[in-house]
């Protein structure tokens, strides 16, 4: 992505591809807990949705986990997209 593309991407109020993927993948590694996730992903810049839009892309997700709470995973979407994403980079 060209920083124009970056530029543009976070003047309409969508993260940057790089952060997203940054994100999912993070989140790939081991479920985490939404605290944790929004503690880190979180921003009250309106210009960089990171998490915001890692959910409304369906590539992670909220789910309950009995005796954890609400946890955060990847779905089918986001591994399809880290697989996208790492064939992207070759």
């Amino acid at each position: 992505m060209s920083d124009q593309d970056t530029k543009s991407h976070a003047s309409a109020g969508i993260a940057p591809e790089a952060l997203v993927f940054d994100l999912v993948e993070w989140v790939a590694r081991e479920p985490r807990s939404y605290a944790d996730v929004i503690d880190a992903w979180r921003t009250s810049c309106p210009r960089l949705t990171v998490w915001e839009d890692a959910v409304d892309r369906g590539l992670v997700k909220r789910e309950t986990a009995s005796g954890r709470g609400t946890q955060v995973v990847v779905t089918d979407s986001g591994r399809r997209f880290l697989r996208d994403q790492a064939r992207n980079q070759r």
